[in-house]
């Protein structure tokens, strides 16, 4: 930014320079008279304080003695030329302080400077549109700062106004570009992740790939719409790729084959706090789809692999598949051709919000107790969607921020997850009959707690333990009062590469165990206390609360000390 400034001030510094040196050498040269008639000249030290006064018009007069008429006559010319030569550098100084490229770089060379002062976790947002804010404002509510790269200077500009605990560091720029991302603070140890959520598929696997190409180990999450966009990405590897269409027909199909997999893993991905969702038992007959792009065809095919029937209506669908697609416009009447007399579902997955809600309200007339599923475009419409009374609903916003905090918050949590789908319905009812009576009914708080030696609780643990071995109950027991239990569940021990799912409490630990717990945030940082305070660890192990302060250490050694003389003599 200096060399900008200095670039584009560099005439207007010229000139003044060369103002300043004509005057205060002709005004040195110039001569002068004592009082008592002696002539003189003024030095140049003299003659550069008058030139500076006089140039900036403040006028202390003539000193250090009056100045004769050839003096006079030279400071007449200085001042003109000073006051040219300063209006025209004070206009230069003015022209750059409102160009905008100058004050880009200004506020890029702030906000870079504000980033290297970051010392909390943080995670760049790299794009701010529907998704974006809403993410933003999760990540925000779990204690995580925001870095958000935004190209459009609106939209940037809303974040100031919008209410965030710890406000947002933004930067209206290319997230392209390498040196952008730089400034983003992405070589930081504290950044946990880059998302891509812009808009164009194109920019979010450049964003993506740059990311990947400057910091390898880095939590990359990348939207991408299009199944080309995707396989692309996923194809280079090392980021988790969310398309949000596929994902949601990909929910659709557990859902089909198992609800209570679906419900428990949207209640655990969902915000701090959130009530246990329905369970959505979804229909088996003819669906009819109204809208026929990435939407539609990405559920279509789940309904295909389910062998479910179904019908879907688009003006553009052409007559490629005259069973499937019915090539007009969304009236009643094209809802009747189509079969919604004796159809079981109906999915409003238009592009317009006010199209979806007018289908639904049609379907009705004819199927009163139609399972309406229906697709949410824009955040402001979100009173149009509710006004539908759909079962099903597909919010992109909602759905990203699932699957970003999946990834970002705990990602040993996605892989529980994952399990679950594979081990079916039934257990996931366990697993939900036994969360909701160890936690209640909010979304739980998920943790990874790691058996590290390298923490003093934990090496006071498994080296220099007293009592018996270190187990699950343990960690789940109160540090402060041992008899009673943590508000907390553990659903998963990794151990090497066996994964234990919803292990039992008496399951005796190792050194480099990873524990899955779910609960409470209280429960979560009382935790906390195994790892870093070997006290408490021996206070659960033995039962029995070891001295704390140095005098009552010193006598349970002395104490300890003479029982063993006591034995040895005897």
């Amino acid at each position: 930014m200096l060399l900008m400034i200095l670039r584009r001030l560099r005439a207007p510094l010229i000139i003044l320079i060369l103002a300043y040196a004509v005057s205060v050498g002709g005004l040195a040269v110039m001569p002068g008279m004592l009082p008592d008639g002696t002539p003189t000249r003024l030095g140049y030290f003299h003659a550069f304080y008058i030139v500076s006064y006089t140039a900036t018009t403040i006028g202390f007069g003539e000193v250090p003695y009056p100045f004769t008429d050839a003096q006079r006559l030279w400071l007449t010319i200085t001042i003109y030329i000073s006051v040219i030569g300063w209006t025209y550098t004070l206009a230069s100084v003015f022209a750059l302080v409102n160009d905008m490229a100058f004050r880009a770089a200004v506020a890029r060379s702030h906000f870079a400077w504000r980033v290297r002062g970051i010392t909390d976790p943080f995670v760049i947002i790299c794009g701010y549109g529907q998704s974006g804010a809403t993410l933003a404002r999760a990540l925000d509510r779990i204690g995580l700062r925001l870095v958000i790269i935004e190209m459009r200077a609106d939209r940037a500009a809303r974040i100031a106004i919008e209410d965030y605990r710890s406000p947002p560091l933004v930067l209206t720029s290319d997230a392209r570009l390498p040196d952008v991302l730089d400034d983003a603070g992405i070589h930081k140890p504290e950044c946990e992740g880059l998302i891509a959520l812009t808009g164009d598929d194109s920019a979010n696997q450049a964003i993506a790939i740059g990311a990947r190409a400057l910091v390898a180990g880095l939590k990359i999450v990348a939207r991408a719409k299009a199944r080309v966009a995707q396989a692309n990405l996923e194809a280079f590897g090392g980021m988790h790729v969310i398309n949000p269409f596929e994902t949601f027909a990909t929910n659709l199909a557990l859902g089909l084959d198992a609800p209570e997999s679906l419900q428990l893993e949207e209640w655990l991905t969902a915000s701090l706090g959130s009530p246990l969702p329905e369970k959505v038992e979804l229909p088996r007959g003819l669906w009819i789809l109204v809208g026929y792009g990435r939407f539609g065809q990405a559920i279509s095919r789940v309904l295909d692999k389910a062998g479910i029937p179904w019908k879907a209506i688009d003006p553009q669908a052409g007559v490629d598949d005259p069973e499937h697609l019915l090539d007009s416009d969304n009236t009643e009447e094209a809802l009747c051709d189509a079969g919604i007399a004796e159809a079981k579902a109906l999915v409003a997955g238009t592009d317009i919000d006010a199209i979806n809600l007018g289908v639904t309200t049609l379907a009705r007339r004819v199927r009163p107790d139609i399972f309406v599923m229906i697709r949410q475009n824009q955040s402001a419409d979100r009173v149009l969607i509710e006004a539908a009374r759909a079962r099903l609903a597909f919010v992109q916003s909602e759905l990203m921020v699932h699957e970003c905090l999946q990834v970002l918050r705990t990602p040993m949590l996605g892989r529980f997850v994952w399990r679950v789908r594979v081990e079916g319905r039934e257990f996931a009812r366990e697993v939900i009959e036994r969360l909701t009576a160890a936690v209640g009914n909010g979304t739980p708080r998920a943790w990874r707690f790691q058996c590290d030696v390298m923490q003093p609780g934990m090496f006071t643990a498994f080296f220099q333990k007293q009592g018996e071995p270190l187990r699950i109950q343990h960690l789940l027991s109160n540090p402060v009062h041992p008899s009673s239990r943590l508000p907390a569940m553990v659903l998963m021990c990794e151990r090497r590469q066996e994964s234990i799912l919803l292990p039992p409490d008496d399951m005796v630990l190792k050194p480099g165990d990873s524990l899955l717990f779910v609960g409470r945030d209280a429960a979560r940082q009382l935790q906390a206390r195994y790892l870093s305070d070997p006290h408490s660890v021996e206070f659960a192990l033995t039962g029995i609360e070891p001295p704390r302060s140095w005098l009552l250490r010193r006598l349970a050694e002395h104490r300890r000390r003479a029982k063993a003389a006591r034995g040895e003599s005897a």
